[in-house]
């Protein structure tokens, strides 16, 4: 099972949080990370943050990356929404 946490923060707060888990070993594990940020940006109201070379980076290292208003292309009511993996089945890897 692949579990993802997405976390809308502001002023270091939780204002909105949802777990997403997929259960498709036939996708890779960035097809389920972008599947797991279509549904947050549904479910919260957003509009599709911009994926960055840094967004790469710290998903490889930390399981985890954050996005800023600079990858929003209209502006945002909170600090970031940070996506984090909290279990990876490892069968794609």
């Amino acid at each position: 099972m692949f579990r993802i946490w997405g976390k809308l923060m502001k002023n270091n707060r939780f204002i909105h949080d949802m777990v997403v888990e997929i259960d498709n070993p036939s996708m890779s594990r960035q097809d389920k990370i972008e599947e797991a940020l279509d549904q947050f940006t549904m479910a919260f109201d957003l509009e599709k943050p911009m994926w960055f070379d840094k967004n790469t980076k710290e998903m490889d290292q930390f399981s985890r990356t954050h996005f800023y208003d600079d990858q929003f292309i209209e502006s945002i009511t909170f600090d970031y929404l940070e996506i984090e993996i909290i279990e990876d089945d490892k069968e794609d890897d």
